[in-house]
């Protein structure tokens, strides 16, 4: 396999093969558009997500992306094209949940060794807090240590205070916590000071990525990802920049009431 050391060198050694079923005779086949709004009881904030989705073969791969970003019309357009025509000339966020799907059919989740973490049945708010509590404990800081979180969602936040740290929350579009403290948008406000990283797979789709990887490695300090968004992308960075990984391929928790699983990855293991 190449080494690559972005999304788009992993997106472009996928095409050109080496890394599951021929991607020019192997179909998205299908591609479809979900948005989901949701606020959690006792909070102040309403999380508005919209996400491309793409089936290759066995897997369901998936991006979230911002308002206006992707038109719900491009998914008649993909649906049943070649991998490698869609990870050459498709809109970001429907490439890398294409991208998330071949990868993810290519080596299952299910079948590739990780703890398996099965969240319990119940309401939003519980099937919530037991998913930030599965990512947090990834973290292995010590009391008192500066976690940056990259994608706020405020059981998270609340879940890595919870393990004696200091939450720096960093989010493109939420500007305070539930607990009223402020949020920054400038993620390098956050990344040149934390001692550990925790960000959400969003950043896979708009393009940040690259650059907190980049950081982490630079600065030595472990990375945690906690991916909707390109779980299997964000699994080949393993040992290359990301320390962790929470991978919870779709449905996602929010879009049931029943058990189902999440899939922890260490580097090291």
């Amino acid at each position: 396999m190449t080494v690559t050391t972005t999304v788009d060198e992993l997106a472009e050694a996928v095409r050109a093969g080496g890394y599951g079923p021929d991607p020019g005779s192997t179909a998205a086949t299908s591609v479809f558009w979900v948005h989901h709004g949701t606020r959690l009881a006792g909070g102040n904030t309403t999380y508005r997500n919209q996400y491309v989705l793409a089936r290759v073969g066995t897997a369901i791969g998936g991006c979230a992306f911002a308002d206006g970003e992707v038109d719900p019309a491009v998914c008649a357009e993909a649906s049943g094209a070649p991998v490698a025509d869609l990870l050459a000339a498709a809109p970001a966020p429907v490439r890398v949940a294409v991208l998330d799907a071949y990868l993810a059919n290519a080596r299952p989740h299910r079948t590739s060794g990780a703890e398996q973490v099965r969240l319990p049945v119940g309401t939003p708010e519980v099937r919530a807090k037991a998913r930030d509590a599965a990512v947090a404990g990834l973290l292995d800081v010590p009391a008192g240590a500066k976690v940056a979180l990259i994608g706020v969602v405020n059981p998270l936040v609340a879940a890595i205070r919870e393990r004696g740290a200091e939450c720096l929350p960093c989010d493109l579009v939420l500007r305070t916590t539930q607990w009223g403290d402020p949020v920054t948008p400038d993620m390098r406000e956050v990344l040149d000071v934390a001692d550990a990283v925790v960000a959400t797979g969003m950043t896979i789709g708009n393009g940040t990525f690259d650059e907190i990887l980049t950081t982490c490695r630079s600065r030595d300090v472990p990375l945690v990802v906690y991916a909707q968004t390109g779980s299997a992308v964000a699994r080949h960075f393993l040992g290359a920049g990301v320390t962790a990984l929470s991978a919870e391929p779709f449905p996602f928790s929010q879009f049931s009431a029943e058990e189902t699983v999440l899939y922890r990855y260490r580097a090291h293991s």
